[in-house]
């Protein structure tokens, strides 16, 4: 079904940095592909985690989603293909540290990215953008070119109140940008099974947020934690790992949403 209309967006955005943004959204994406249906992953995060956690070189891409932005490059020309069967990327580049302030400049500057992504790649049934830990012109760019936004939250109180703040950016950009802003859900990470707090945050988010958390729970896996530093999603590092097994049940769990 996904194959007959135009691919789902979904940003995969938490201001706060350390929440397992980017491991989400590289595993997630793995995921996705591994199950059948093709997936494209941007990387509109300066730091190029996405980029780098799939074992590619940001320094040697030649095109990267700062030209895909600036329009110098059609998404065709940007996309890369990963280690993963079924997964490829648009990477990211160091130089978009700077491109917020050229981007400033530019007209309808929170629609650039809905711009480049207006044709999708033949094939790709899902698209996942990877944001900046930050609530800036390249997340607006991100929120305003997707279709839901997926939240990766950390199990900890600091947690709570940026989540507060993301639903109030959430309802802001619902009611001026992008009226066809879903939550794709709320994804507990880091989720330590053994501590009293993990189960409080949880029950707290559950009752604030009762139709949006998601029942997978991401657990705090060593083998989440090494797989990028060998350039691989965490089901291609360890592929019977509770991790593993966690972003499996989390792509199920969206597609069947």
């Amino acid at each position: 079904m996904l194959a007959t209309m135009a691919p789902p967006i979904i940003a995969v955005v938490n201001q706060k940095g350390g929440v397992g943004k980017t491991t989400t959204a590289i595993n997630l994406s793995a995921a996705m592909a591994e199950v059948g249906h093709p997936t494209l992953l941007v990387d509109l995060d300066p730091q190029a985690n996405s980029t780098s956690g799939l074992g590619l070189d940001p320094a040697r891409a030649r095109l990267s989603v700062y030209h895909l932005l600036t329009g110098e490059a059609a998404v065709e020309q940007v996309v890369q293909p990963t280690g993963v069967a079924g997964l490829t990327l648009v990477p990211s580049h160091i130089d978009l540290a700077g491109a917020e302030i050229e981007l400033a400049g530019m007209p309808d500057r929170e629609a650039l990215l809905q711009k480049g992504l207006a044709v999708i790649p033949p094939g790709v049934e899902i698209v996942l953008i990877d944001c900046p830990p930050s609530l800036g012109l390249l997340t607006l760019n991100a929120l305003v070119a997707a279709t839901s936004m997926l939240i990766p939250t950390q199990c900890e109180y600091f947690a709570l109140e940026g989540l507060r703040h993301l639903m109030y950016t959430h309802q802001l950009v619902r009611s001026r940008l992008n009226p066809k802003l879903a939550i794709a859900g709320i994804v507990m990470t880091q989720f330590d099974t053994r501590t009293t707090l993990a189960w409080d945050v949880l029950q707290t988010v559950r009752r604030t947020h009762p139709h949006h958390v998601l029942e997978t729970l991401i657990p705090r896996n060593v083998r989440i934690s090494e797989a990028p530093s060998h350039g691989k999603s965490v089901l291609e590092y360890d592929p019977t790992c509770r991790g593993a097994a966690a972003y499996r049940a989390l792509a199920k769990e969206l597609l069947e949403r």
